[in-house]
């Protein structure tokens, strides 16, 4: 039964596209079947609910929820606060959503977090009339604010970081500074515990199922299309204590028993090599047990991957882009071709696993630029690839830039997805349409992934690692569909 002393929060993924991923950098209906976690509206959940609200997270996409389940369940709960994720692919229907719940619940405050509500403040709100305010950039602690602004009847003035409607305008306060003491955060894991189903989400790089956490948040390189850095973590590292992450990792087996796997989803997991270390040999000393997979930057010695082999790091996810240099430069990426052959031979020789990202489209890219980067990707031998062209969303300097050059084709966020929710090319370059750049890419990914050297190791991999041949064979079901099948 829910407690009606104190005021109760909804935190909402709204219903969209089944399997519609909006915790990932790049938000869409993924080829592989991946389904992040939600997890900065999981954090800021257990903010509100560290406060004392009365608090209740439902995660539409992940649950396979349509709108009249969602309703029945605002109905039963009776929130006076209900805030909703954005993202930018799905903000037309974030806003219908909203406009339908304010129909049905006119009492009801609602709220908008997230990426696509930070990037563009005015223009969402100018999209939506029914929306009394929105949470700007990290809004774990504005979330937690707003509800105590509402429950003790007291002006939204006090509250950084939130834009409301007042008198017929917009007004915005100063922004709200990044929380420096992550530790003051409950466990994420918790919150999963209570609110979700671990099994609906689902990283065809890391074993299944497994638990989505972040030891810290931010990245000093700002690469110039990065989503999250330039609307939500920023460029300011900041790290959660070793202790604290151990703790929760030693917490997470025992409270979620059947997982198999942890996946550090910060920015940079390995951007300080010495904590890096100490970390891993944390997870050692304390016996845990379950791999783990981590986002890497392609700069990294052989003598750190060593002791993140011996404490269980089962594979990393990096950001490559692009195999040109002057693409890697104009992107603001500060490395450099070469390291990205080094990083890949420390990796293959401390036997970690590496899943490789690979864009198309950047500054001053053309056809044999792109046979660069697909080229790369072969030498390199990533266990497993992506290829896509770039994608630019509002908040970044890569949409403004794009939007400055003519290059942006379209500002309808409708057209930011397909009609099945995976991703669309939304910009050109000087010598390639976006339908050009999507063949190219569908060529990539073929030219990868059907090298007879390619499928004999996978087929050799499977044989000796059951683990690995299960997590392949369901990310190939879902990928082999899309892989013969032309993208336009």
């Amino acid at each position: 039964m829910q407690k009606r002393d104190r005021l109760s929060v909804m935190m909402l993924n709204a219903p969209f596209l089944k399997r519609y991923s909006r915790g990932q950098r790049n938000p869409g209906v993924t080829r592989s079947d991946t389904m992040y976690y939600p997890y900065w509206m999981a954090y800021a959940t257990g903010a509100v609910e560290q406060a004392g609200f009365n608090c209740k997270f439902i995660d539409a996409p992940g649950e396979g929820y349509e709108y009249p389940e969602v309703e029945t369940m605002i109905t039963e709960f009776a929130p006076d606060l209900i805030v909703m994720d954005t993202t930018t692919p799905s903000i037309y229907n974030d806003i219908e959503v909203l406009d339908r719940l304010k129909a049905k619940f006119p009492q009801t405050k609602f709220c908008m977090v997230g990426t696509h509500a930070t990037g563009v403040v005015e223009e969402t709100f100018a999209f939506a009339p029914n929306l009394e305010c929105i949470a700007r950039g990290e809004y774990d602690y504005t979330v937690r604010d707003l509800a105590f602004a509402l429950e003790n009847k007291t002006p939204y003035a006090q509250i950084p970081g939130i834009s409301y409607r007042e008198n017929g305008s917009i007004a915005h306060n100063p922004d709200r500074p990044f929380i420096a003491n992550l530790d003051e955060l409950p466990f994420v894991s918790d919150v999963y515990k209570r609110h979700l189903n671990i099994y609906n989400y689902f990283n065809p790089d890391c074993l299944y199922p497994n638990i989505t956490l972040l030891s810290g948040r931010g990245c000093p390189y700002k690469c110039s299309f990065c989503l999250f850095v330039h609307t939500l973590s920023g460029a300011r590292t900041r790290f959660r204590s070793v202790e604290n992450v151990l703790e929760e990792m030693v917490h997470i087996q025992k409270i979620h028993p059947e997982a198999q796997a942890f996946f550090f989803e910060d920015d940079l997991f390995t951007l300080n090599e010495k904590r890096c270390v100490e970390m891993c040999e944390g997870m050692i000393k304390r016996g845990i047990k379950l791999q783990w997979n981590a986002n890497a930057r392609a700069k990294l010695s052989y003598e750190t991957m060593k002791v993140m082999k011996r404490a269980g790091c089962h594979a990393l996810c990096v950001g490559f882009e692009s195999g040109n240099q002057d693409i890697l430069d104009a992107y603001g990426k500060k490395i450099s071709v070469d390291d990205y052959y080094q990083f890949a031979k420390n990796a293959h020789r401390a036997g970690i696993k590496f899943h490789g990202a690979f864009i198309v489209g950047g500054p001053g890219e053309n056809r044999p630029k792109m046979m660069n980067t697909l080229r790369m990707a072969k030498k390199i031998k990533p266990d497993t690839a992506q290829f896509y062209p770039l994608m630019v969303y509002p908040g970044t300097p890569e949409y403004t830039r794009m939007q400055e050059l003519g290059l942006l084709v379209t500002t309808d966020y409708h057209q930011w997805l397909t009609k099945d929710g995976l991703h669309n090319c939304i910009i050109r370059t000087e010598d390639c349409s976006p339908e050009d750049l999507i063949r190219f890419c569908d060529y990539a990914r073929r030219s990868f992934y059907l090298r007879p050297s390619y499928i004999a190791y996978k087929g050799w991999q499977g044989l000796f690692d059951i683990q690995e041949r299960r997590r392949t064979i369901k990310a190939f079901r879902v990928f082999v569909k899309h892989l013969f099948r032309s993208s336009v």
